[in-house]
């Protein structure tokens, strides 16, 4: 007796070989464009003491946000579709997330400072 209350949507799906080919393109172009941002971060925080020097840590910190908000973005636009959308509901959407992260940034990159001073005049 066979089953009608399972649907197998592989089955269902309705798409052509070509669109297939289409959306495995692109998820193996996603996969590497994370990996590569992703080994760029590891290399960055492996070994920035070999080629650069200790006054550059506040750039390395940049580089470090920069990153991760490229891989935030791309995360969000291809795995939660939003990159589908239209330009008004994204901006609707991503601009609190947005100012919440830049405020989440500056606070403690603010902090931060204010901390190495207080570091730097204790000793």
């Amino acid at each position: 007796m066979e089953r009608d209350d399972i649907i197998e949507y592989s089955l269902d799906a309705h798409h052509s070989e070509e669109h297939g080919r289409a959306v495995r393109r692109t998820i193996w172009l996603v996969t590497g464009f994370l990996a590569v941002v992703t080994a760029v971060e590891v290399f960055l925080g492996a070994y920035w003491r070999s080629f650069l020097s200790e006054d550059k840590w506040q750039w390395v910190k940049w580089g470090f946000i920069v990153l991760t908000l490229v891989k935030a973005t791309y995360i969000v636009m291809t795995f939660m579709h939003l990159g589908d959308e239209r330009r008004n509901i994204r901006s609707i959407i991503l601009m609190p997330y947005g100012l919440f992260i830049f405020y989440l940034i500056f606070i403690a990159l603010w902090e931060s400072n204010y901390i190495g001073q207080m570091l730097q005049f204790f000793q």
